[in-house]
């Protein structure tokens, strides 16, 4: 069974063309337009062991905010096609992932009641050119499409980007998990029969 899916968005802000595989090998081609994204979705990729294209061209001459958004609309809709009915899939991942000084952990449920619950403070408003407001932004927008409960918890941490860069590797590892099919389960992992 393939768990992949595509996603293609246009609006008059951006235009992107999304390839996301759950099952893969840690593959990433990437052209998202913003070099800190590009950076961090590697991450993503290789320690999920997911295969993700990513081609977007957005308004970042106004900023990376709908281009950095609308990735984590296309993102999360990918993952919610490509798991399909969630049929054996572990549904809870939890990961925590030190990164030098910093230290994130990430809580998911894949469970069709979408949140997003983020504790993190950094230090620097920026990293290089990227806001590093948007990270709440991607991440909210991901678990509203990909309908999922998400919990980002930067414990403590000096250096901004490696306080994002632990987030997005905690949160590869925790979706790997919770996409994982377990073979003892029978249907979807919930007593009310769906997901």
């Amino acid at each position: 069974m393939e768990r992949t899916a595509s996603i293609e968005r246009i609006t008059g802000e951006t235009q992107i063309k999304l390839a996301f595989d759950i099952d893969g090998e840690g593959r990433s081609n990437l052209e998202t337009g913003v070099p800190f994204m590009d950076h961090m979705l590697d991450l993503f990729t290789k320690h999920g062991q997911f295969n993700l294209t990513v081609d977007a061209k957005g308004d970042i001459e106004v900023d990376d905010h709908h281009t950095t958004e609308d990735i984590g609309i296309c993102l999360g809709q990918a993952l919610r096609e490509a798991l399909g009915d969630k049929r054996g899939i572990k549904r809870y991942g939890n990961a925590f992932v030190p990164m030098d000084e910093a230290l994130a952990q990430v809580v998911v449920d894949l469970s069709n009641r979408p949140h997003l619950e983020m504790r993190a403070e950094f230090p620097s408003q920026k990293v290089g050119t990227f806001d590093t407001e948007l990270v709440h932004e991607f991440l909210w927008k991901l678990a509203l499409e990909a309908r999922m409960n998400l919990h980002v918890i930067v414990h403590y941490g000096q250096n901004t980007h490696h306080m994002i860069e632990a987030v997005f590797k905690a949160l590869a590892r925790a979706l790997d998990e919770a996409t994982t099919i377990d073979p003892r389960i029978k249907g979807v992992p919930s007593t009310k029969g769906m997901l």
